[in-house]
C-alpha cells in the first residue's frame, strides 16, 4: 500500500502493513538553508547532497511521508482576510532590537499595537499583545467582526496533487479561544488575572472568539480534508487543569463531532508540559494526539502516555532533543524500538514535535531503516 493509504488505515482501524515515518522536517530545512545552493551555506547538520533539493524531494529520497502542506510547500491551505469596507488598516515596521516586528492594527474605533520577536529567523513569540484593556476587546471584536475566513481549494488540490501517494494532504487550524487568549490576543498572566477581575466581560469574549470559529469549522467540514490537525500546542502550565476542564474539554468536543459528523479524523497538538492532562485525554473525543512529548525531554514516560490514549493514535512519539548530539545512536535505536512496541499498529511514528537546526538528519535516516525492519 501507499504511506497515504497506510495513514488513513490508521485512522479508520483498518489492517495497517507497515507503521508510517513522518518526522516533520520544516525547522531543520528552512534553520539550515537547505534550499541554497551555495556552498558558504553548508552545515556540518546536513550532508552536502541535501543542498539545493526541495523538503519534497528529502522525503522522497528517504521514502518518509510529509505532514502539512503549510510547512512543506509553503501552500497554506485557507486564509483571512478583512472586509474592503471596514477601513482597517495594518502597518508594520521594525522593531528597536533584532528580530523584531511591531505591528499596528488602524481601526475607525481605535489602534491595536504588538510587538513579535523572531529568533534566529525561525519561530516567533510576541513579547506585547494587542489587547490591553477592557477597551481594547471592542477593538479586537471590531476586527475580528471584520475578518473573512476562506477555505483555498486551489491550493489544496495542487498541493494534494504534488504530495501524491506519500502522505495525507493535512492542515492546523486556528487556536480555540483561551487558547488564543493566551498566546495571540492578551497573553497568560493578563489572561488569568482578567478571568479572575473580569470573568463576565472576558467569557462574553471568549463566546464571541467561539462564534467566529463557525466559519472556519463550516467551510473545513465541507472540504475535500480528510485529517484535520487542532494545533493547540497545549501545556499544563498554560492550560491547568481548572481552566482545561472549564474552557478547553467542552470546546473540543463540540468541534471534534462537528468534524467527524463530516466525515474527518482529528487530532490535536499537545508538545508541552503533560502530567497534569493526562488523566483528561482519555475522554478526548481526537483520533489521535500529536507531539505528547516523553522524557527525556516531556515530563512524563512512554508507559503513562500509553496508558493514557489506550488505543488512541500517537502522532510522533520520539522527543526532538534525541537527535542531537548528546544522545548516542544506541539510546535512540533502542527508544524507537520501545515506541514502536508500545504504540504500534496506532502510531504514525515522528519527531516530537520537529527536527531542530542542529537535529543529525543521518538519524532520521537510521530510524526509517529502523522501521522498514519493523514492518517487515
Amino acid at each position: 500500500m501507499t504511506l497515504k493509504q497506510e495513514i488513513l488505515n490508521t485512522f479508520s482501524k483498518k489492517k495497517s502493513h507497515q507503521i508510517v515515518f513522518s518526522p516533520r522536517l520544516y525547522y531543520w530545512y528552512f534553520g539550515n538553508k537547505i534550499y541554497s545552493r551555495l556552498k558558504k551555506n553548508f552545515s556540518v547538520y546536513v550532508a552536502p547532497q541535501y543542498y539545493g533539493k526541495t523538503q519534497l524531494e528529502i522525503y522522497k529520497e528517504l521514502k518518509i511521508s510529509p505532514r502539512y502542506a503549510e510547512e512543506t510547500l509553503y501552500l497554506p491551505l485557507y486564509s483571512t482576510r478583512f472586509e474592503p469596507d471596514s477601513h482597517i488598516k495594518v502597518q508594520t515596521e521594525h522593531g528597536t532590537k533584532e528580530g523584531e516586528t511591531i505591528t499596528i492594527h488602524k481601526t475607525p474605533h481605535g489602534t491595536l499595537k504588538y510587538i513579535e520577536s523572531i529568533g534566529s529567523g525561525l519561530g516567533g513569540h510576541k513579547t506585547e499583545y494587542p489587547i490591553k484593556s477592557l477597551e481594547d476587546i471592542k477593538i479586537m471584536r471590531y476586527i475580528l467582526e471584520n475578518t473573512n475566513f476562506s477555505f483555498l481549494k486551489e491550493n489544496y488540490e495542487i498541493a494534494d496533487k504534488q504530495i501524491a501517494d506519500i502522505g495525507v494532504t493535512s492542515t492546523y487550524l486556528m487556536k480555540s479561544p483561551y487558547k488564543k487568549l493566551v498566546t495571540e490576543l492578551m497573553g497568560f498572566t493578563r489572561t488569568i488575572l482578567y478571568l479572575k477581575k473580569y470573568p463576565s466581560q472576558i467569557e462574553n469574549f471568549m463566546i464571541f472568539l467561539e462564534n467566529c470559529d463557525n466559519e472556519m469549522y463550516k467551510q473545513i467540514s465541507n472540504s475535500p480534508l480528510e485529517i484535520v490537525n487542532f494545533g493547540e500546542n497545549l501545556d499544563s502550565n498554560l492550560s491547568p487543569p481548572h481552566y482545561f476542564e472549564k474552557y478547553l474539554l467542552p470546546y473540543y468536543e463540540k468541534r471534534v463531532k462537528q468534524l467527524h459528523q463530516a466525515g474527518k479524523y482529528c487530532h490535536i497538538h499537545i508538545d508541552g508540559s503533560l502530567k497534569d492532562l493526562l488523566p483528561y485525554l482519555e475522554f478526548l473525543n481526537f483520533d489521535g494526539f500529536e507531539a505528547l512529548t516523553a522524557k527525556p525531554q516531556g515530563d512524563v514516560t512512554l508507559e503513562e502516555i500509553k496508558d493514557a490514549i489506550g488505543k488512541k493514535i500517537l502522532l510522533d512519539g520520539l522527543p526532538s532533543i534525541l537527535f542531537l548530539k548528546e544522545y548516542s545512536w544506541d539510546y535512540l535505536e533502542r527508544y524507537t524500538q520501545k515506541v514502536l512496541n508500545l504504540f504500534a499498529p496506532n502510531l504514525i511514528l515522528g519527531v516530537s514535535d520537529e527536527l531542530s537546526p542542529n537535529g543529525n538528519i543521518q538519524k532520521i535516516i537510521k530510524i526509517s531503516e529502523i522501521v522498514k525492519d519493523f514492518n517487515n
